[in-house]
């Protein structure tokens, strides 16, 4: 409650809260003509906010109303019985997964949070039910099979969607990879430099220049060529294939040799430095884009209205992170620029990389941030997670219409700091997602039907 009590806080917190009660307000609330209007400027100066602003729901601890829906009901998981692992052993990793999985916002927030989290708790699992053993895979396709269904209840139970993955009981079992025993791994890996690289990882390094990511590859390389006559064919596709199932296994290696909690993380910055280097949002040919402003030099009514409509539509689709944006940015002008559009558009338009995300009234849009996010649950506030909502950072229009030398690494296209009002203002980690849900519920989700 300190974060609404503080109508003085700087635009950091102030506006994370916004957010969401402008999005729910348009659902909750009175037609907008009732309200105050929220204000257009001087954000970076102590605003003071009209309570008719804010939307009506009850104070913690009161029974919601029937317009707020209730969080999934947990239940007991019924197991196969057939995977000889005891869960209880990474209870931890289980609930911290259940969370970023959590039902109504894993559509939202798969990219990013849900499915790094699940392969990183996949390659964990790997790791601890083969410990006592000296293979570092499940062999046994069937048991395979068994564990993960056990994998996906267990995590069902706790109320968790991790159907918005593409991972399968396959990943289990090292696939088409040649060296799959310890023994032979430790024989063939130089194992004392990949723990040595992979033991601490540095998230604002890693990206640029890599240590760990290397040295697994170079591993894995090392164990797919192993016996090559016998076991690798010619076939590019299938090169890559062994490649990929061999990373699998290192990483099962590094899973036996690392604390839970420090495999998780390394593998969660190693999975944010994969996801921050593509945009994943999908763009339609922007036809009428295109035809609106092709010829413009100047603010344009009819361009500006067919960007932001074009826009408007492909933001609704998940959350991103802010190097995403910077990405996504560049894909959709270099489309445009591909079309014809050479004047800068977004800077003609006002378009700010929050305008990728979901946005509430076109004002404010929430970017997560690029380095490892988790999405935590509360007893008391419901489910968080922190977005970069500080700073208003104008979309870069690209120089030409290819992608081809794009990278985020080069000194100019570096991000401003990051925001730390999680830590100034200790009342404010975050978004309190309890009217998330309510945005999920009531106004995201309907528009995906």
């Amino acid at each position: 409650m300190d974060c609404m009590k503080g109508a003085t806080l700087v635009k950091g917190c102030l506006w994370a809260h916004l957010f969401l009660f402008t999005i729910c307000s348009s659902k909750l609330l009175p037609p907008s003509s009732e309200l105050v209007s929220l204000p257009s400027s001087g954000i970076f100066e102590p605003i003071e906010i009209s309570p008719s602003v804010l939307p009506h729901y009850p104070f913690l601890g009161k029974t919601l109303p029937p317009m707020y829906p209730s969080f999934p009901k947990t239940y007991k998981p019924v197991l196969t019985g057939k995977c000889p692992f005891n869960f209880s052993s990474i209870s931890k990793l289980i609930d911290k997964t259940a969370s970023d999985c959590s039902q109504l916002l894993a559509p939202l927030v798969a990219n990013v949070i849900c499915c790094p989290q699940f392969a990183s708790s996949l390659h964990i699992f790997q790791g601890h039910i083969t410990k006592k053993s000296d293979v570092l895979v499940v062999q046994n396709r069937t048991m395979a099979d068994d564990c993960f269904k056990d994998i996906v209840e267990v995590l069902s139970s706790k109320g968790a969607n991790s159907s918005v993955c593409s991972f399968t009981s396959g990943n289990l079992t090292g696939g088409s990879c040649p060296v799959k025993d310890i023994n032979t791994f430790e024989r063939t890996v130089n194992t004392t430099k990949l723990l040595n690289a992979c033991s601490v990882i540095d998230p604002l390094k890693e990206c640029c220049r890599s240590v760990c990511q290397p040295a697994i590859v170079e591993a894995a390389f090392q164990i797919s060529t192993f016996e090559t006559n016998t076991n690798i064919n010619t076939n590019t596709n299938t090169n890559i294939d062994v490649l990929s199932d061999c990373k699998g296994v290192v990483y099962s290696w590094l899973s036996r040799k690392l604390p839970s909690e420090a495999a998780d993380s390394a593998f969660r910055i190693l999975a944010a430095c994969k996801v921050n280097k593509v945009c994943p949002l999908e763009f339609k040919q922007p036809v009428e884009v295109i035809k609106a402003c092709r010829n413009v030099g100047a603010p344009s009514p009819s361009c500006c209205s067919s960007l932001n409509s074009y826009i408007a539509g492909v933001q609704r689709q998940m959350l991103i992170t802010n190097r995403q944006a910077i990405i996504c940015a560049s894909v959709f002008g270099s489309m445009l620029r591909k079309g014809g559009v050479l004047t800068d558009v977004y800077e003609l338009c006002d378009v700010d990389l929050k305008d990728f995300s979901i946005q509430a009234y076109g004002e404010e849009g929430c970017l997560l941030r690029s380095l490892p996010a988790d999405i935590v649950y509360d007893n008391s506030s419901g489910f968080s997670f922190t977005c970069d909502l500080s700073d208003n950072i104008a979309a870069p229009w690209p120089s030409s219409s290819s992608m081809t030398s794009f990278s985020l690494c080069a000194p100019e296209m570096s991000l401003p700091a990051l925001p730390t009002s999680h830590t100034e203002y200790p009342g404010c980690k975050g978004f309190l997602l309890d009217l998330v849900i309510i945005v999920i519920a009531l106004f995201i989700l309907p528009l995906n039907n």
